[in-house]
């Protein structure tokens, strides 16, 4: 091959050259956005797994939801599930002071705190918290104590447990037939039951 010859193929192979560069750019443009789009991709598929995994659990929520709501309002109710309703702890106090025929009777609520046995229970996400009350009152026999404490568990009130109960005897002489005897000193626990982040009511 002549320099003719050679200078005739010289603008064909700068062509070439040219084509062949365009070509590799190309190629590697399209390899990279081949490449974020499989990105996209992936990323799109753990959305839509995420999305339809929530999906399945929220229906499993509901399912839990609708099985356990009754139960719950029921808990409602009779005031174990929810805020303290204090004023129920007072008005059964009154019911039950009077359908066990007592003296009257003294009370003082302390502040609400974690209920200590709550771990035992294992309750979940939902917290148990309780409050002491004192009572004391005055009564003609011994019998008059558990009376007590059945009318005040059926007035609905709440759900108590009873800690402590101490009885001392009264030195009236007997003079008179219907006067007290005993004098009751009580600690009963009121215990609610809420879900965890509630805040608590001091």
């Amino acid at each position: 091959m002549n320099a003719a010859e050679l200078k005739s193929l010289q603008t064909p192979l700068i062509i070439l050259l040219i084509v062949i560069a365009l070509a590799a750019s190309l190629i590697y443009e399209l390899d990279q956005t081949l490449s974020a789009s499989k990105k996209d991709l992936v990323q799109q598929q753990n959305q839509m797994r995420e999305a339809r995994t929530r999906l399945h659990k929220s229906g499993e929520e509901k399912d839990v939801i609708v099985k356990y709501l009754p139960n719950y309002q029921y808990l409602q109710q009779i005031g174990f599930a929810g805020d303290e309703q204090r004023l129920n702890w007072l008005e059964g106090l009154r019911q039950a002071n009077q359908q066990a025929r007592l003296f009257g009777v003294q009370y003082q609520i302390g502040s609400q705190q974690p209920y200590p046995y709550a771990a035992d229970l294992n309750p979940g996400p939902l917290t148990l918290s309780q409050s002491i009350m004192k009572l004391n009152f005055q009564l003609l026999h011994e019998g008059d104590l558990m009376s007590f404490l059945a009318a005040l568990g059926k007035e609905g009130a709440g759900f108590f447990s009873v800690n402590q109960c101490k009885l001392d005897r009264i030195n009236s002489g007997g003079s008179i037939r219907f006067q007290p005897n005993l004098r009751a000193s009580c600690d009963i626990a009121w215990i609610t039951l809420r879900p965890a982040n509630s805040g608590e009511r001091k």
